[in-house]
């Protein structure tokens, strides 16, 4: 089906009716962040990105493009594992004291104009907070019942090596629907290819005003996606990555890398997949109420990995690697998926521009795979 650009209004509006809370992405201090809207004027209708290694910049397009960034500086992982959650309340009366559980007391979420690398990290949490042997209440909570509206990528960033990791740009498995945006430039030809995939995004979809898509608009929605793929400028070769980095305990790149790397953990805060934290009790004398509060952290944090008697990593060299090989390796082994799907975050707001793809291609040297695919 296609809609014009006011169907995004419609579309937004029977989210609202159907009782969703909806976050999209919207211009906010000079970045596309995501929050709350409400209506198609709040996205980022006309502006662009420019992302490099240490570098985000919102640009002018000089079109239309409601969704003509790539990925966003926020993540929409704030919203399933809040940056900050109070876990359980307890307090006194009398001689007792009452433990309460802090269920998420909120409407249904939608996620609308998520993009495919998103999408694969929400797949990739799910496995950690919902598919493992104990589920995350305070996720699992968000995440039941999300409705996603995703679209397909026509504008990757300098930074993103998505295709490469097999998580975009072309929207995948977990979407209600799906937009692909076609002639922002042209305000006569400005439309969008919708995709319905659920019984629940055809029941969202059902009151759009639309018409049904021609096979030369079809071809134009699968040009979009091949255009984007073209465009990229960075890649990773995942072949046997896994059991490189496994035997590169030693390799001389992590000193290199070390030399570098501020220890600051901006690549974990903007990474849509990890998930470390730390959990504190948090007493109140005035209220006479505590808190077990749980609250994001980063395995590039000295005290992270602190047991009695110090901690276990304390150069930036074993941090770093300690980060990257959970990432591309290890990550594999606990939960069967890479923990990496290209956004390209982790490049463009690192301080001092580390790029996690040169990394790999230096640890993996003159590989012989990698020379013979002619992929770095």
């Amino acid at each position: 089906m296609v809609i014009e650009p006011s169907g995004l209004d419609e579309l937004l509006a029977a989210l609202a009716q159907a009782g969703y809370e909806v976050l999209g992405p919207t211009v906010r201090d000079g970045s596309v962040v995501i929050e709350p809207i409400t209506s198609a004027s709040q996205l980022p209708r006309g502006w662009g990105d420019a992302q490099e290694p240490g570098r985000y910049r919102l640009a002018e397009r000089g079109d239309d493009a409601f969704f003509g960034f790539a990925a966003p500086a926020g993540t929409w992982k704030r919203y399933l594992f809040p940056p900050r959650s109070v876990l359980w309340r307890s307090r006194r009366e009398g001689d007792r004291v009452i433990f309460e559980e802090q269920p998420p007391a909120r409407s249904p979420l939608a996620f609308f104009g998520i993009r495919a690398c998103d999408l694969a990290a929400i797949g990739v949490q799910d496995r950690v907070f919902v598919h493992g042997r104990y589920a995350d209440p305070v996720y699992g909570g968000r995440r039941e019942g999300l409705f996603l509206v995703g679209v397909n990528c026509s504008d990757p960033a300098s930074t993103c090596f998505c295709a490469s990791m097999g998580t975009g740009p072309e929207v995948g498995v977990g979407a209600d629907l799906i937009l692909t945006e076609l002639d922002p430039a042209v305000p006569s030809r400005h439309r969008f290819v919708v995709q319905v995939v659920t019984d629940r995004g055809q029941a969202v979809a059902a009151g759009l005003t639309s018409r049904a898509a021609g096979d030369a608009e079809l071809e134009a929605a699968a040009s979009v996606i091949e255009t984007a793929v073209g465009r990229m400028q960075r890649s990773m070769n995942t072949d046997r990555l896994p059991g490189i980095l496994r035997e590169a305990t030693n390799h001389p790149r992590w000193d290199d890398v070390a030399n570098r790397c501020l220890s600051c953990g901006n690549c974990t805060m903007a990474c849509p997949t990890c998930f470390c934290a730390d959990v504190s009790d948090q007493p109140s004398a005035a209220s006479g109420i505590d808190e077990r509060v749980r609250e994001w952290s980063s395995c590039f944090q000295l005290s992270h990995s602190y047991v009695h008697g110090g901690s276990l990593r304390v150069s930036t060299q074993s941090r770093y690697r300690q980060w990257m090989t959970h990432k591309l390796s290890t990550w594999w082994d606990q939960f069967g998926v890479s923990g990496c799907v290209g956004c390209g975050r982790c490049i463009a707001w690192c301080p001092v521009g580390i790029d996690i793809t040169e990394e790999v291609r230096a640890i993996r040297g003159t590989d012989e795979t990698a020379s013979a695919k002619g992929v770095t």
